[in-house]
C-alpha cells in the first residue's frame, strides 16, 4: 500500500467553502477575492425553457428549497437573474459535459452546451455553498458563494460506479439514493449488476419466473426481490435527471444459477438446481449448445434494451469456469450479435477479450496486474477499455483489517490506493486513446444495508471520480487529501455514512455540523 504523506492541517468545518476545496478538481479556476453572492428569499432559478434544462433547474431548486426554506421558483430565462442556467457555445468547453460557472456579486450563471454540462455545473455550485446545503431541513444560512469562474470538462467520457443488486437486493429508494450520491462527484454511468447466482432482479415478460422465482432470494437466505419494468424505468429516468446513464448487466454464461433454478431448459442437464444463497462463484453455466439458450438471451436482451436508452448492454462473461474455452468462444460468437441487433454496444468483463470482436465493444478490466495480453490484443482489434482494477477501485475491498464488511482478496484498499494511479497509462499496451474511462464496482456479498453501501463508497468514490474527471497533471495527493477532508461536513449534513480514513486530515468529529437536520433523501424530479 502507498505510504501516508505528511498530513496537512485539519480542515475546520466552520470555514466557508472555497474554489480550492472542489472535488473533482476543475480544469480551470479563477477566484475573485473579496466578493461573494448571497442566496436570499427572493432568489429564483432562471432557465432555458427546454425540458432537459428545466429538469436540471428543478433539481437544483429542490436542493436549495430543502436547505434554505426559501421558495426558489424556477422561471423562464428572460435575461439577468440571480441563478441562471443557459445553453451557450462562446466561452464554453466543446466537450458535451463541459460547463462554465460564473459567480459575481449580482448572481450565478451556469452555461453549457448540453443539459449534462448544466447539471455538472450545478453540482460544482453546491460545493461552493455552505455544507448545510446538503441537509434535510431548512437552516438560517447565510447562503453565500464566493465570486469566481470555473471552466471545466471531463478527462474521460465514462466515469462509472457499479452497484451489485444481485447478491443483496436493494429497493428502488436505495438505488435512487445511490444515484444522488454518485452524481455529487460527476459520475455519469450507473452499472447495475442485475443477475447472478443468488438472484435475478429484473422482470422479463417472456420469462416471468426469472423475477418471480429466480429473484426470491439473496445471500444469507434473505427475501431478495426484483424490479418490475416500471421500477426499472423509474431508476433509468431518475438517473437521467442526474446526467447518469444506466448500464444494465445480464451476466452470462456463468453466474446464472438463479436463471437455471427458474427454468430447467436453460441448464446443460435440463435439471433445475436449488436456489443459491452462498457466495462461491464459477459453478453455474447456461446450456451453450442449446438453441433455447439463445432464444432466451434474445428475449432478455430485447426487453432490457427497450427499457434502456443508454448505448451499452453488459453481458458479464466472467468466471465461467464450467464452460470449456472452445464452448465459451462459441457462446460469445452467438451472444454478441444478439446485443448488437438490439442497437446496443456490447460491454463485458475482460474475460470477453479473447472472443470474436463486435463493433465498438467495451472490455471492462478488473485484474490486479498492470498488463494483460488478451486485453491488449482486443484493443488492437478495436475494443475500448473501462478500467476497474480490483486492487485500486473495487469498493467491496476492506479499508483495513478491522473494516466491518468487505473482502481483502485483492488487498486492503485505502483512499490513497484508489487515488494514486493513472487510468490513461495503467495497462501496458493500452494507450489513453483506447481508455473509455474508469468504474468503481461495489459487490455486495457482505454488504447488506444502505449504511454499509455508503461506508464502502465514501471517501473512495470521490478519489475515483477525480481520476475520471480531472486533468492528469492536476493530481496531487496532499492537495486532494485536504480537499477531500473539506467534504466531510457535507457528508455529515447529508446523513452519509463514511470511513474516517487515517490518511485524511478530517475536521474533528465535534466540529462537523451534526445539526438536528434529517438526512437528505432522494426526491424524484
Amino acid at each position: 500500500m502507498s505510504p501516508v504523506a505528511p498530513r496537512p492541517r485539519p480542515v475546520p468545518s466552520n470555514e466557508l467553502p472555497t474554489y480550492a476545496d472542489l472535488v473533482p478538481a476543475p480544469v480551470s479556476v479563477e477566484p475573485v477575492g473579496g466578493e461573494h453572492w448571497t442566496l436570499t428569499a427572493d432568489t429564483a432559478v432562471h432557465t432555458h425553457p427546454a425540458p432537459v434544462a428545466v429538469a436540471v433547474a428543478e433539481h437544483l431548486a429542490a436542493v436549495l428549497r430543502r436547505a434554505t426554506g426559501h421558495p426558489v421558483p424556477v422561471v423562464a430565462d428572460d435575461g439577468p437573474g440571480q441563478i441562471r442556467l443557459r445553453f451557450a457555445r462562446d466561452g464554453v468547453p466543446e466537450h458535451g459535459e463541459g460547463y462554465r460557472l460564473d459567480v459575481t456579486a449580482d448572481g450565478v450563471t451556469v452555461a453549457a452546451r448540453t443539459a449534462a454540462g448544466l447539471f455538472h455545473g450545478t453540482q460544482t455550485l453546491r460545493q461552493l455553498l455552505p455544507a448545510q446545503v446538503e441537509g434535510g431541513a431548512a437552516g438560517p444560512g447565510p447562503w453565500t458563494v464566493p465570486a469566481g469562474r470555473v471552466v471545466d470538462h471531463p478527462r474521460f467520457a465514462y466515469r462509472g460506479a457499479m452497484l451489485d443488486v444481485a447478491r443483496h437486493f436493494r429497493p428502488v429508494a436505495d438505488v435512487l439514493r445511490f444515484i444522488d450520491l454518485i452524481a455529487l462527484y460527476k459520475i455519469n454511468h450507473l452499472h447495475l449488476h442485475l443477475t447472478d447466482d443468488q438472484g435475478w432482479r429484473i422482470a422479463i415478460d417472456n420469462w416471468p419466473l426469472l423475477g418471480e422465482y429466480g429473484g426470491a432470494g439473496e445471500v444469507g437466505d434473505g427475501p431478495g426481490g426484483h424490479y418490475s419494468k416500471a421500477d426499472y424505468r423509474r431508476i433509468v429516468e431518475y438517473a437521467a435527471t442526474r446526467a447518469i446513464t444506466v448500464v444494465p448487466e445480464i451476466d452470462v454464461p456463468g453466474h446464472t444459477n438463479a436463471a437455471l433454478a427458474a427454468y430447467a431448459e436453460l441448464s446443460p442437464d435440463r435439471t433445475s438446481p436449488p436456489r443459491y444463497t452462498g457466495t462461491e462463484v464459477g459453478f453455474s453455466a447456461l446450456a451453450v449448445h442449446s438453441e433455447t439458450t439463445y432464444d432466451f438471451l434474445h428475449d432478455v436482451f430485447t426487453e432490457i434494451a427497450a427499457l434502456t436508452p443508454g448505448p451499452y448492454l453488459h453481458i458479464g462473461g466472467d468466471e465461467a469456469f464450467k464452460v470449456p474455452a472452445d464452448d465459451y468462444a462459441t457462446f460469445m460468437a452467438k451472444t454478441q450479435p444478439l446485443v448488437v441487433a438490439t442497437g446496443k454496444t456490447v460491454m463485458g468483463w475482460h474475460q470477453l477479450a479473447v472472443t470474436t470482436h463486435s463493433p465498438g465493444r467495451v472490455v471492462q478490466f478488473w485484474g490486479t496486474s498492470d498488463s494483460d495480453d488478451t486485453v491488449t490484443d482486443a484493443v488492437r482489434r478495436g475494443a475500448r477499455v473501462v478500467l476497474s482494477p480490483a486492487n485500486r477501485v473495487y469498493l467491496d475491498m476492506k479499508y483495513a483489517p478491522d473494516t466491518p464488511v468487505g473482502h481483502d482478496w485483492a488487498g486492503l484498499l485505502e483512499v490513497r490506493d484508489a487515488y494514486d494511479w493513472d487510468p490513461g497509462s495503467f495497462l501496458a499496451g493500452v494507450p489513453e486513446s483506447a481508455v473509455l474511462g474508469v468504474e468503481a464496482p461495489l459487490w455486495t456479498e457482505s454488504v447488506t444495508t444502505m449504511a454499509e453501501v455508503e461506508l464502502m463508497l465514501f471517501p473512495r468514490l470521490a478519489a475515483v471520480a477525480e481520476l475520471g474527471w480531472s486533468p492528469a497533471g492536476s493530481r496531487d495527493w496532499t492537495g486532494f487529501a485536504r480537499r477531500l477532508a473539506a467534504q466531510a461536513p457535507r457528508w455529515t449534513a447529508a446523513g452519509i455514512t463514511f470511513h474516517r480514513s487515517p490518511q485524511i486530515p478530517w475536521p474533528a468529529a465535534g466540529d462537523v455540523p451534526s445539526a438536528a437536520q434529517a438526512p437528505a433523501q432522494p426526491q424524484a424530479t
